[in-house]
């Protein structure tokens, strides 16, 4: 699947399952439950168990080919909260992890902390993943607006 001519998709997708694998090795070692996770997304987006496997064992770190739209972002950082949870302990090393990979992302430094832990809670909650969204979305949005500028002059 990742030759040497690797379309856009392929690589949004190879660096999003490095982003996962990362996470997983965040704190120090990758649980079983943690690979089923991550070779599961490998599989919604076409790829073989055997080449996430062969591709997570061969990762250091993190992909620099980051989402281009919001709505991609979010399912990145959306999936590295539910890693984080899938071995049903939260390190504190995970969770600093899932927050500077949403800075990464490009969500603002002053909101990541509390997207990520609006995330966690709704995962914990059985929230679907949509209403998760639509809910973070509407958070986002009000904390994106624009600023108004006062002119002193």
């Amino acid at each position: 699947m990742f030759g040497f001519f690797e379309n856009e998709q392929a690589k949004k997708i190879k660096g999003h399952l490095l982003n996962l694998a990362a996470l997983a090795k965040a704190d120090g070692h990758i649980d079983e439950r943690e690979m089923k996770f991550i070779i599961s997304v490998g599989k919604k987006n076409g790829i073989s168990s055997s080449e996430v496997q062969a591709l997570v064992s061969g990762s250091k770190e993190g992909s620099t080919d980051l989402p281009t739209n919001d709505s991609e972002r979010f399912d990145q950082i959306f999936d590295l909260v539910d890693m984080m949870l899938a071995d049903g302990i939260v390190d504190e090393t995970e969770m600093d992890f899932c927050i500077i990979m949403a800075e990464k992302l490009g969500f603002r430094k002053a909101i990541v902390g509390v997207l990520v832990r609006k995330i966690s809670q709704g995962v914990k909650d059985g929230q679907p993943r949509e209403r998760i969204k639509e809910e973070s979305n509407s958070f986002l949005n009000y904390n994106e607006l624009p600023r108004p500028t006062v002119d002193i002059n």
